[in-house]
């Protein structure tokens, strides 16, 4: 365990699968978060002491340089979806993701690995999409051999894809959706992480956009997610001007309650996202390039979505119990 790996987010979603895999490479693994006494779930991942959260604010040059100092290698993994705020979309992701780079390559660290989005260079009207493209501008200025990953809408346990639209199918009579024509192409956490490995180790640099092996509309997606959780309701896909009206009353709500009441559901810079496939373009570095075998959503969802069926884990007992004669 003598290298050094410093995760900013390491505590999120994606970030807590790279510490964990770097964690069993041997790597001693630095959790750099806003509050480390909610990432203590980490430690476990190596042995006593090899991993450990430690407090940064990324917004602050002196406490990225401490957690950066004696680092071989960092991860960027930092991202929003706050549009205002300290932590907002240009503080996080732009100025952010460069004060990491700026400083890693100051203190002489070999490999610097960015997390960004897939079709950020494409879109052209979102918050989001903008400031991520100026954090990888700033991260190639200041750091040139930094692997940047892409990667499509993200799954696996704990996602906020398959989960989110589950959660949903239990609702109503019918399943209302926004933006059912834009195409993603869901990447497994795991794929995801093992190519951030690849780029901490060293194996490889540049631009690479990940995608799974499967591509649909968001509506065909939701089929997907339907047919899982065992439920049938028509789905209603709403205009756009429909989606736009929702979120900027959402939006408002939040302003007017100075965030107390947060909109979670939709916000107007999401519903712009939704004007924008999701999906790798011809061309780009992928997983191919890396040697990754990408993993269908299909080999996966159901080891976490049946909670969301009727019956739950007796789903499968009850629909058996169907063919039963007594």
């Amino acid at each position: 365990m003598s290298k050094l790996v410093t995760i900013f987010g390491g505590s999120g979603f994606v970030g807590r699968y790279i510490a964990q895999q770097l964690a069993m490479k041997g790597w001693r693994v630095r959790v750099a978060v806003r509050r480390p006494n909610e990432a203590l779930h980490v430690r476990p991942y190596g042995a006593v002491g090899q991993v450990e959260p430690v407090f940064c604010n990324i917004r602050n040059d002196a406490s990225v340089e401490a957690v950066t100092r004696g680092s071989d290698a960092v991860v960027n993994c930092v991202g929003t979806f706050d549009r205002t705020g300290k932590n907002n979309f240009d503080a996080v992701q732009a100025d952010g993701a460069e004060r990491v780079a700026r400083i890693a390559a100051a203190h002489g660290v070999k490999n610097l690995v960015h997390i960004s989005a897939l079709g950020v260079d494409r879109d052209e009207l979102s918050e989001y999409a903008r400031t991520k493209r100026a954090g990888e501008a700033g991260i190639l200025a200041q750091f040139p051999s930094a692997m940047i990953l892409r990667p499509s809408v993200i799954f696996g346990q704990e996602d906020g894809f398959f989960n989110r639209f589950a959660s949903m199918s239990r609702m109503g009579p019918i399943f209302p959706l926004m933006g059912g024509n834009t195409k993603f192409q869901p990447v497994y956490v795991m794929d995801v992480a093992n190519a951030a490995v690849m780029g901490v180790e060293g194996k490889a640099s540049g631009i690479y956009e990940l995608g799974g092996p499967e591509t649909k509309t968001l509506r065909g997606w939701i089929d997907v997610i339907l047919a899982e959780v065992h439920r049938t309701k028509p789905v209603f896909n709403a205009p756009m001007f429909v989606g736009r009206m929702m979120a900027w009353g959402l939006d408002l709500m939040q302003t007017l309650t100075f965030g107390i009441a947060r909109n979670g559901l939709i916000t107007r810079d999401q519903v712009k996202q939704l004007k924008t496939d999701n999906v790798v373009q011809e061309g780009a570095k992928t997983f191919a390039d890396l040697g990754i075998v990408a993993t269908a959503p299909e080999a996966v969802i159901e080891s976490y979505l049946w909670r969301y069926r009727p019956s739950g884990q007796y789903d499968a007992i009850r629909d058996s119990a169907k063919n039963l004669n007594i």
